[in-house]
């Protein structure tokens, strides 16, 4: 063999062991960046199906966070899970911890499972669950640790406030479009319902309502032609309730003349078809209980029921586009909520509106 096939072969180890040690550096660089985009954080946000821009309770969330830790330095960030199964929830959860966070944020129902895990495994953090109780993967038990604070909101009043207002402002042909089926949404929609007839029954006019579910919380091109379909028919007015579903809805809107009440926060400002919003607080509700953690004063072991009455859920008189809906109107049946004159109905066992007793209005359940 030559010197140059013998220096060929002692090459080939060489060469391998170098790559071996390129390809460790690599990886080993790759892990560093990876995990360089995490920061210290006090404070986190666990986003559910939403985004913190999506017009609803994850964004009013976020900006309740964002308005305490401006005003006092402290550091925040948000984590969305790159699923919506309880593992994937589960990672953000043992991420915080590791990154040194102290207050986890959860808004939504697909939180309920994760907290109720995380309360016991990472149990030097404290919780702030909104629309949700800590509960098993078997729905066979809640429990609420000393950690965590459990904010929920009385969506039926809210929804009642806009159907009211609708009904009141003229309409009769109302659609409601939410997104999943959960108790919030089932809320949400029972008191739409409820507050049209309330309204349809003071009038003496007869209030049709189509009614579904989309399945989804994201913008979809689906519920843009459902929503489309309605407006070519009847459908004056249609409650989206469900996150991004709202920009669906908005935009078959603005191409059928249609118009569009929004949920939980201020949609006003997403398109001139926005006549009100059914709102709750949530902003206010987050900024008071992250202020109460860091002050020492946290209800843990608790759940706090934001109603109307602790001003928790309303509708944005100033910025509503309603013709004959006025402020006095609307002050006098908010009243009469806060002061139990008006109780809506607000179990979530069927969803389907067939346990509501209606007098001048007819709802059509759509499977979607």
């Amino acid at each position: 063999m030559s010197f140059q096939d013998r220096l060929q072969q002692l090459k080939k180890p060489i060469t391998i062991a170098l790559a071996v040690v390129m390809t460790a550096s690599v990886l080993s660089g790759c892990q560093k960046d990876a995990k360089s985009d995490d920061k210290q954080a006090d404070i986190i946000l666990i986003t559910d199906y939403g985004t913190v821009d999506d017009n609803s309770f994850n964004q009013a969330a976020w900006e309740g966070i964002k308005m305490y830790a401006e005003e006092t330095g402290i550091s925040y960030d948000y984590y969305k899970p790159e699923d919506t199964d309880i593992e994937s929830i589960m990672k953000q959860f043992k991420r915080g911890a590791s990154n040194g966070a102290k207050l986890f944020v959860c808004p939504g129902s697909m939180l309920e499972v994760p907290v109720f895990m995380a309360q016991k495994k990472y149990d030097d953090q404290s919780y702030i669950l909104i629309d949700g109780s800590p509960h098993n993967e078997e729905n066979t038990e809640t429990y609420i640790a000393e950690n965590v604070s459990v904010i929920t909101f009385a969506e039926e009043e809210a929804g009642f406030l806009a159907g009211y207002a609708a009904v009141r402002d003229g309409y009769k042909g109302l659609g409601f479009v939410g997104g999943m089926p959960i108790d919030p949404v089932i809320r949400y929609g029972y008191g739409f319902v409820q507050g049209a007839d309330y309204a349809a029954i003071e009038m003496g006019v007869n209030v049709h309502i189509r009614y579904t579910y989309s399945n989804t919380f994201s913008d979809d091109p689906a519920v843009e032609d459902l929503a489309s379909a309605w407006y070519d028919d009847d459908t004056e007015v249609i409650f989206a309730c469900g996150g991004a579903i709202s920009k669906s809805v908005i935009r078959a809107a603005e191409g059928h003349a249609g118009k569009v009440i929004g949920v939980d926060v201020d949609e006003s400002g997403e398109s001139e078809t926005v006549i009100t919003s059914a709102m709750k607080d949530v902003r206010t509700a987050v900024y008071n209980d992250v202020k109460s953690y860091f002050e020492g004063t946290f209800a843990g072991g608790t759940q706090t029921m934001m109603t109307a009455k602790t001003d928790g859920v309303c509708l944005p008189m100033d910025t509503s586009r309603f013709e004959k809906f006025d402020k006095d109107s609307y002050d006098s049946v908010f009243s009469h909520i806060v002061e139990g004159l008006i109780v809506p109905y607000n179990k979530t066992d069927i969803a389907t509106c067939d346990e509501l007793t209606l007098i001048n209005t007819e709802v059509t359940y759509i499977d979607f």
